[in-house]
């Protein structure tokens, strides 16, 4: 009989409207990576919430190294070794790095709180595993990728054995990402066991050695990763074929709709410029991207450019209208639409329902209200076009509360939200963050018909199987520069590498 460290036998879940888990038995051996995959909603995180304590199972039980035990809390988990990294990040915004990652079992000596031999340790490991971060930033200031290596550092500042990613890499570059599967096999070689929770088919190939699939809170079954295909777990996952390249006509490109000029942004995280002196144009009919790793003014950019934060100088206009210094809400009626880096803080109202979210940037048209009372039926026969249209899942359809949905689900509410509203200009910034294969593929056709209508389209992206995918043009941000200008059509991964990282560089840009 086979010695596993964790079993999970025959959950189930239910949430009003909804079996999330549905007599679901994985089981992890010790040293493994077990990968965890399924489509948005398919109940993954769910699952992964009953092993942490965060929610208890209606049914079944959990063993640990063959004894069963209860888990009734986040500390319950910890104390038997169990760690997590979470999807939507458990951090308290208003406190430094170093304070996240000591909270709750902060080092003290009568009563008092040692910061400095914390301040060693995390140091210690985040050189250990490159995994670099200043201990006195404020989470609120940092990037969402450095948000991400905090909450692995939580995870090892706590020295646990059982380690559970939730969608890991979503935010991460692919230069982060190739780090992140070393420290994973690193992990795994030191004796810890890995559940690893990711939509990314290439990655779960490349890091994994075994997979469970979850369909619809169904158990579908467990592989081997060296007996199986990337075709075959796609299969499994969503039941049918998935297509991985997308087919896209020639861009017909027309009028200009967005012109940047010499635009200069501030950086709030340090006193150099985030952005410097960058121009470029974006016409209806293209879809142009602009490329680069995480933390190169990316972020402070689209901020700029949707009315979040000031220029220091330069001049933005949008079929030729100067929106420089209008407001959020001029620039939404002047025709942008935004999909946020951050579904939560910048995307969504958690506490609302979906319907009121989807409507939340056109509720005072005349199609939603009169004489200032909100049209509810106008309403919810809207959110359902969307929901179905996009394939948005939830427990309570129109009336759900956001904040119970999946992260996915989340996202393809904000996709459908400002794809369908009037627009002249799409702003898509990670568009398909923590999505799967499947609803990746519908988010691309959506995009490229976008295009195709007429709209232009600006797409921020780390991925860089989508920026070559779907992109007609490149503009590669370095260090707050446009450093180069590509044609996907004509260039390779590695040489939009060597761009990002700052290995290369178009003198003639940014000048």
């Amino acid at each position: 009989m086979e010695n596993y460290i964790i079993e999970m036998l025959n959950i189930t879940k239910i949430f009003p409207g909804i079996i999330a888990n549905d007599n679901i038995t994985l089981r992890l051996r010790k040293g493994e990576i077990h990968a965890l995959l399924g489509e948005n909603g398919a109940g993954k995180s769910t699952l992964m919430s009953v092993l942490f304590g965060l929610y208890q199972a209606d049914s079944g039980e959990i063993r640990k190294n063959g004894e069963t035990v209860r888990i009734n809390n986040p500390n319950d988990a910890n104390a038997l070794g169990i760690g997590m990294v979470h999807q939507h990040f458990k951090l308290v915004e208003i406190f430094t790095v170093l304070e996240n990652i000591i909270l709750g079992v902060e080092p003290n000596k009568m009563g008092f709180l040692q910061k400095k031999e914390a301040r060693e340790k995390i140091l210690r490991l985040s050189e250990q595993y490159g995994l670099k971060v200043n201990p006195d930033a404020l989470i609120e200031k940092i990037s969402v990728g450095m948000q991400q290596r905090v909450e692995i550092l939580k995870m090892l500042y706590r020295e646990n054995e059982i380690l559970i990613f939730d969608e890991p890499t979503a935010v991460l570059t692919p230069q982060e990402i190739d780090e992140l599967m070393d420290i994973m096999r690193g992990f795994a070689k030191e004796g810890k066991s890995i559940l690893f929770i990711t939509h990314k088919l290439n990655e779960i190939i490349a890091v994994a050695d075994r997979c469970t699939v979850l369909r619809k809170g169904k158990c579908v079954g467990t592989v081997d990763i060296k007996d199986t295909t990337k075709e075959e777990l796609s299969r499994m996952m969503v039941g049918r074929e998935v297509k991985f390249s997308i087919d896209k006509s020639e861009s017909k490109v027309k009028e200009k709709v967005l012109s940047v000029q010499n635009v200069s942004v501030a950086s709030e995280t340090h006193k150099n410029l985030a952005v410097k002196n960058i121009s470029f144009d974006v016409h209806a009919g293209e879809i142009v991207c602009l490329a680069g790793i995480d933390g190169n003014g990316q972020t402070e950019f689209v901020s700029a450019l949707t009315g979040l934060q000031k220029l220091t100088s330069g001049r933005i206009t949008l079929c030729d209208e100067d929106i420089t210094k209008a407001s959020i809400r001029k620039r939404s009626k002047a025709g942008i639409s935004h999909i946020p880096e951050d579904r939560h803080k910048h995307g969504l109202v958690l506490d609302y329902t979906l319907e009121e979210n989807i409507v939340l940037q056109r509720y005072w048209q005349p199609q939603f209200q009169k004489n200032g009372f909100i049209k509810k039926r106008a309403v919810r026969n809207y959110a359902k076009k969307l929901i179905d249209q996009y394939d948005v899942r939830s427990s309570q359809g129109p009336l759900t509360v956001v904040r119970s949905m999946s992260g996915g689900n989340q996202q393809k509410a904000i996709v459908a939200r400002e794809i369908d509203k009037e627009h002249k200009l799409l702003v898509a910034v990670q568009p398909t963050r923590g999505l799967d294969v499947g609803a990746i593929e519908y988010i691309h056709r959506q995009l490229i018909a976008s295009r195709d209508s007429g709209k232009a389209v600006l797409l921020v992206s780390l991925e860089l199987d989508e920026v070559m995918n779907i992109s007609d043009r490149i503009l590669v941000m370095y260090e707050g520069e446009i450093v180069g200008e590509l044609d996907p059509k004509n260039t390779t991964i590695q040489e939009l590498g060597l761009y990002m990282s700052g290995a290369k560089r178009d003198t003639s840009k940014g000048e």
